[in-house]
C-alpha cells in the first residue's frame, strides 16, 4: 500500500464491506466530517470505451457514504442502510483513480444524508451523489 493510504480505514472498509476489497477500494482518510476513498482505473472495471463503469463509481460512492453515515450515528444506533441514492455523472474516468469524498449534510436520529463527490486525478468532478441512509 502507498504511504498516503489510511490503513485502518481500508481495513474497516474491507472487513465491513468485503465487496470493496474485491473492487480494490483504498481509503485515504476517514472521520465523521469527511471520508475519502479511491479506486484505480482497471480495464476489468470498464465499459467498452475504457471508461470506469458507472456502477463502479456508484459502489465507490455508496461505500464512502456508508462509512461516513456510520461515523455519524447517534448514540445507541446500530448501523445504517441506504434508502435512496441519486447520482449525476458529469465526466468519464479513463485513467488513474476515481476519488470519492463523502461529507454528512444532515445527521439526524432516523436518517443521515451524505453528499459524495467523485473526482479524477486532475481534480475534475466526475460524479455527484446524494444519499439518504436510514438509521437502525
Amino acid at each position: 500500500m502507498d504511504s498516503d493510504l489510511d490503513v485502518d480505514g481500508t481495513t474497516l472498509f474491507h472487513r465491513t464491506m468485503p465487496f470493496t476489497e474485491r473492487l480494490g477500494i483504498e481509503v485515504l482518510s476517514h472521520s465523521a466530517g469527511l471520508v475519502r476513498a479511491r479506486i484505480a482505473h482497471d480495464p476489468t472495471l470498464c465499459t467498452l470505451g475504457g471508461t470506469l463503469h458507472g456502477g463502479v463509481l456508484m459502489a465507490l460512492a455508496d461505500s464512502a457514504a456508508a462509512v461516513c453515515a456510520h461515523l455519524n450515528l447517534p448514540e445507541g444506533a446500530q448501523g445504517t442502510t441506504t434508502i435512496e441514492s441519486r447520482t449525476s455523472f458529469l465526466r468519464a474516468v479513463r485513467a488513474g483513480h476515481a476519488t470519492a469524498s463523502a461529507r454528512p449534510l444532515q445527521a439526524g436520529r432516523r436518517v443521515i444524508v451524505v453528499e459524495t463527490e467523485i473526482h479524477d486525478d486532475e481534480g475534475r468532478l466526475a460524479a455527484k451523489v446524494t444519499q439518504s441512509q436510514a438509521v437502525r
